[in-house]
């Protein structure tokens, strides 16, 4: 059965965009592979370095996760920082891991514009990291988005480069993977472009967000002053409203104020309203099911414990072996 590995970094509550662009997909994937699903405390030090609890963030995590329907008894789900394989196959890898292309990663440039003042090493060997993330369970699928394809890319790259140090065929090659045909994109409500926690609290819907929050946040969603003339096309802030609502709602809703635009005829008040209400209807269960397992301290323990010990069999093999294979010995 080939494996697959996936991790969102631990910085808060999961959004729609999470849980359609990846969860929902992982939810089928568990049944089918060798999944790995892990909480990247680590990764999450690389921008904010002293957060204020980190604890809770990945508990949070942890909870969503299993409201959203990944099965510990099927997939093994952990915490990064619970797998100290992880953090030595790291260092290893970073010993053959060159400044020059660390530097020229996308999201590097990307985070440095960004965060000049906190330009750290952890930032610049984020790709080192993923990869460890990734080998550490000999991987051959992982789950990624667009923004993303670079550093798996990276990821081939870094474990090729040890199995031609060591003159090996250790380490598989990981690819891009997706259970559906087309990844979902899913856009947040500044008009912008996708779903994201670090474009502001009022882009994102959290799958934990009460009804009357979700409301408050869709009638502030960014749009304009509505057609002027039949069947023009959607300006992005517009058309990223119709993409959520094509994923929330019923096709014959969506198929409703589609031609309420294209006739020139729509109100954005009853658009808005109609969309906040689907997306309380389609999110209802899976925040129900945050507030049941949130309080049940005794299951979550549990889930960790057993995901740590499940996480690092694998892991612990892996550093064994590739311990053998780069010479370490122990007198």
């Amino acid at each position: 059965m080939e494996t697959v590995v996936s991790g969102i970094r631990s910085t808060g509550k999961l959004h729609l965009g999470n849980f359609y662009g990846a969860v929902k997909n992982f939810v089928q994937m568990q049944n089918e592979y060798n999944c790995y699903f892990f909480i990247a405390d680590y990764h999450s030090l690389t921008t904010h370095p002293t957060p204020a609890d980190l604890h809770s963030n990945v508990k949070q995590v942890l909870v969503e996760y299993l409201a959203a329907g990944i099965d510990p008894d099927k997939a093994t789900i952990y915490v990064q920082s619970d797998v100290p394989e992880i953090a030595e196959l790291y260092l290893y890898l970073n010993m053959n891991a060159y400044m020059g292309e660390l530097e020229r990663s996308t999201s590097f440039k990307d985070k440095v514009r960004a965060q000049p003042d906190n330009v750290n090493a952890g930032l610049l060997t984020y790709p080192v990291l993923m990869a460890a993330d990734i080998l550490i369970h000999k991987a051959t699928k992982v789950p990624v988005g667009k923004d993303q394809e670079q550093h798996l890319e990276m990821s081939r790259t870094f474990g090729n480069r040890f199995n031609r140090l060591y003159k090996t065929e250790y380490f598989p090659e990981p690819f891009a993977f997706n259970f559906t045909e087309k990844l979902v994109k899913v856009p947040g409500l500044d008009g912008k472009g996708k779903m994201g926690k670090s474009e502001g609290e009022a882009n994102a819907v959290y799958l934990s967000d009460e009804p009357e929050i979700i409301r408050k946040k869709v009638m502030r969603a960014v749009s304009d002053e509505g057609p002027n003339e039949e069947n023009q096309q959607k300006p992005e802030p517009i058309q990223n409203l119709f993409d959520l609502m094509k994923i929330v709602s019923p096709t014959d809703t969506y198929d409703h104020f589609d031609s309420l635009y294209n006739t020139c005829a729509i109100r954005y008040g009853d658009f808005k309203k109609q969309l906040a209400e689907d997306m309380i209807v389609s999110m209802a269960p899976i925040r129900e099911r945050i507030k049941e397992i949130a309080s049940d301290e005794t299951y979550l323990r549990e889930v960790a414990r057993f995901g740590a010990i499940k996480a690092r069999e694998s892991a612990s093999k892996t550093i064994r072996e590739v311990r053998q294979i780069i010479g370490f010995k122990s007198f």
